[in-house]
């Protein structure tokens, strides 16, 4: 018998070989499956430390099917397949720990009630089964404040109900618009802060009627008062 016979790649070495990777292949998914199913359903741990937790056998399963499965690093070039698993688990990591922290912010800076009233307002959602969620409907006049060295031009902003009212920055630095009186927040149609960047301008929809305070959040004294009346 040839030497090429006896190291053909499908000859009954590595075939026993290929077999054993399967089967602890197949072992630890079982194990890194049951491991965070038995977590989640028994509350050992909750929040943040059990997504945080799930995350991370997600990547040991990923590597686990990589390496036991599609043989990643037994190949021609194993250093760059390994190279390349890095890259990978990197960008998932960056890709879904990013999401998890925009998320997590988005889920703290806003009450369930304020969430529900942006999205409303955002979406223009003024009906849900039969019922007024008091959204607006059409276009209505625009209301402008300038923010700019500082100061906020009009100081006094008098609007309809459904209106809307645009921010403008002005200035070099970021502008973090907050409602109500400094250290004593409150919210306007579900929002609780609005971020308005250097040359940038956000604009929000005039829905609740009432007198409102609002000022930037990290200069308390650059502030103004807006109106709607139905």
């Amino acid at each position: 018998m040839s030497r090429s016979s006896v190291h053909s790649p499908h000859g009954p070495e590595n075939e026993h070989k290929t077999m054993q990777s399967y089967v602890v292949g197949f072992i630890l998914s079982l194990i890194f499956t049951f491991i965070p199913y038995y977590m989640v359903v028994n509350e050992v741990v909750s929040g943040t430390a059990l997504l945080a937790t799930i995350l991370g056998f997600a990547v040991v399963q990923m590597i686990i099917q990589v390496v036991f499965f599609l043989h990643l690093g037994r190949g021609p070039k194993p250093f760059y397949n390994i190279v390349f698993l890095v890259f990978t688990v990197v960008a998932i990591l960056v890709v879904v720990g990013g999401s998890v922290v925009i998320m997590h912010n988005l889920h703290y800076n806003k009450t369930i009630p304020d969430q529900t009233k942006s999205l409303i307002n955002d979406e223009g959602i003024y009906q849900i089964e039969g019922t007024l969620t008091g959204a607006c409907r059409g276009q209505h006049d625009n209301h402008q404040v300038t923010i700019k060295d500082g100061k906020v031009s009009p100081l006094y902003t008098a609007a309809k109900q459904c209106d809307t009212l645009t921010f403008i920055n002005e200035d070099d630095g970021t502008r973090k618009i907050s409602f109500g009186q400094h250290e004593n927040h409150g919210s306007y149609a579900g929002n609780t802060e609005i971020e308005v960047k250097k040359g940038r301008n956000k604009t929000i929809t005039l829905s609740e009627t009432g007198a409102y305070q609002f000022h930037d959040h990290l200069h308390h004294e650059t502030a103004g008062v807006f109106t709607v009346t139905k």
